[in-house]
């Protein structure tokens, strides 16, 4: 099967503190969850899969292509952590953009589809992002991300400021995605909440103090750990580290 994204023996920072020796490889269709503390590295790996910032050590690639080089990024739709678009933008008018750069026809019909799945008035459209509730605009990033269609979604805290509804709503129209698309996307989350990580991933990886301390699926953690839930399991992952915070 083929590699989506391929991080090989990744080191980053001084004395390798953001990263150190991470080897993970992520198949082309699967979703994989990220999981770890602020500065446990999560962001860190995104930073270097998007060659925002380069590792020290190691190597990176998506879809057999060195992050390095810009056509790496083509299949990529990204949501970043802390996602913030011009304010003086309606809503309608930052997705128009978002599809010139994607080189994808904007489709309206499609647009308000997913409005309507995550909760999202049709009006938002005519509003200044300026004007948007934190809810609100994070709707309107996953919206772009989603109507891009790309083969790989980098989702960073995608649950950040939704309400519980729109949370289900997002896992049900992920899950329904990779159901209906063919070939059907990559997904990498990185996320807090462990409930929709374990709900939405076929394996995870725990990042603590830029190692990685796990990798595998959420049912292999919880026996691993020795756990009935994957928090349960994260928090007995951490502890036997010896060093929470």
């Amino acid at each position: 099967m083929t590699s989506a994204i391929s991080i090989d023996r990744v080191t980053l920072g001084p004395n390798s503190r953001r990263l150190n020796g991470v080897t993970i490889d992520i198949k082309a269709g699967e979703y994989f969850g990220l999981v770890g503390m602020n500065g446990a590295g999560k962001t860190s790996l995104i930073k270097c899969l998007l060659d925002f910032c380069r590792p020290n050590v190691g190597e990176v690639s998506l879809f057999s292509q060195p992050a390095s080089s810009v056509s790496a990024r083509d299949p990529v739709a990204y949501l970043p952590e802390r996602f913030k678009a011009n304010g003086r933008l309606t809503g309608e008018q930052f997705l128009r953009r978002m599809m010139q750069l994607y080189q994808v026809a904007y489709d309206r019909d499609a647009t308000l589809a997913l409005f309507d799945t995550l909760s999202l008035s049709a009006d938002a459209l005519n509003l200044p992002l300026g004007k948007h509730s934190k809810g609100m605009a994070q709707k309107i990033g996953l919206v772009a991300c989603l109507l891009s269609h790309r083969p790989l979604l980098i989702l960073d805290e995608p649950m950040s400021g939704l309400d519980p509804y729109a949370r289900v709503r997002l896992k049900t129209l992920l899950q329904e995605r990779r159901l209906a698309d063919s070939p059907a996307p990559t997904l990498l989350l990185s996320s807090h909440m462990l409930v929709d990580v374990e709900t939405l991933c076929d394996r995870i990886a725990i990042l603590h103090e830029g190692k990685l301390r796990f990798s595998g699926s959420p049912a292999e953690c919880c026996n691993q750990f020795n756990a009935n839930s994957l928090e349960q399991a994260y928090m007995n992952c951490i502890t036997a580290i010896g060093s929470p915070p």
